[in-house]
């Protein structure tokens, strides 16, 4: 009998819950503030188990109606273990058997995994990825992060720390970075390093990258600048990820692809230019298209892969 699946994507900021039904449809929704619970972890596992039900309650489903639970967390995870290892931008959350303890509280199956593979996963199935074997879905925000589909199915690493592309450096002897490296891809596209640097160039410290955005929209065209250069760091970054692991489509999402459109032809261009020729004429560069529902359909995914 095909179930229903409890799919939460696990924010720094905001916990999205979505219950979704068989087909993949997200049929009910609930959040929670990351920042609320800063101070009690327990008090925040506890409401989330809360939610699960609650969302469950609404739709009057039972728990033999459920496959299973799918979480997707900003940080290094060890799905395996169902361990936590930490979370950088959530206090307190180091080394926490959370598979353990919600299958103990709510005695439906779970699992766990990076939010960035979670988004790889929706994207590949249900989004700009569908009908590829081997693709790269990247988020841009306020780090960079990668997930890796490699022969249909989701590469995690040795260490389960694989897709790492924010810390790929871009030179020798560019700015440190917090993960302890040089140069990193991140310290060139974050988006504090970019909202600096946009501030410098329009002489307006309070200037949003949507501003940006809307900036280039209208043809401004150091806004139009802004973006293509920020396109060039990242078409840089991606040519030795395309050069070692060939495949046929990079996927963009983050809250910074929203810009995309001004970044594409740069992206492409420096790639195919400067990849090997067999790998430049292969790959193809899109925008995500699931927004913020990808790590909520990838950890339903997740799930049903699992089981």
């Amino acid at each position: 009998m095909n179930k229903y699946v409890v799919s939460i994507d696990f924010g720094g900021t905001i916990i999205k819950l979505g219950l979704i039904n068989p087909s993949g449809k997200i049929i009910l929704r609930s959040q929670i503030f990351t920042k609320n619970f800063y101070a009690d972890k327990q008090k925040l596992i506890n409401t989330l188990i809360g939610q699960i039900f609650n969302l469950l309650e609404e739709k009057k489903i039972i728990k033999k109606q459920v496959s299973g639970i799918g979480i997707g967390l900003p940080g290094l995870i060890d799905p395996q273990k169902g361990k936590v290892c930490f979370l950088p931008n959530v206090p307190g959350w180091r080394n926490i058997f959370l598979k353990k303890i919600i299958e103990e509280k709510t005695t439906i199956r779970t699992f766990i995994d990076n939010d960035v593979n979670m988004m790889a996963l929706g994207e590949w199935k249900y989004g700009a990825g569908k009908g590829y074997q081997n693709l790269i879905c990247m988020t841009l925000g306020t780090g960079v992060g990668g997930g890796l589909i490699l022969n249909n199915k989701l590469y995690r690493g040795e260490g389960f720390a694989a897709g790492e592309i924010g810390h790929i450096p871009l030179n020798e002897h560019g700015p440190g970075c917090n993960c302890g490296g040089q140069a990193c891809f991140e310290r060139y596209v974050g988006n504090k390093i970019l909202q600096e640097k946009a501030a410098r160039i329009f002489k307006n410290k309070k200037i949003t990258l949507e501003e940006v955005f809307e900036l280039a929209k209208k043809d401004n065209t150091r806004a139009i600048a802004f973006w293509e250069e920020t396109g060039a760091h990242i078409g840089r970054a991606l040519i030795g990820v395309v050069n070692l692991l060939n495949p046929r489509l990079i996927v963009i999402g983050g809250g910074i692809s929203r810009s995309y459109c001004f970044m594409a032809s740069t992206i492409s261009n420096i790639i195919k230019e400067n990849c090997m020729k067999t790998q430049g004429a292969m790959i193809k560069v899109v925008r995500a298209q699931l927004g913020n529902d990808a790590a909520l359909l990838g950890a339903f995914v997740l799930v049903n892969e699992s089981i």
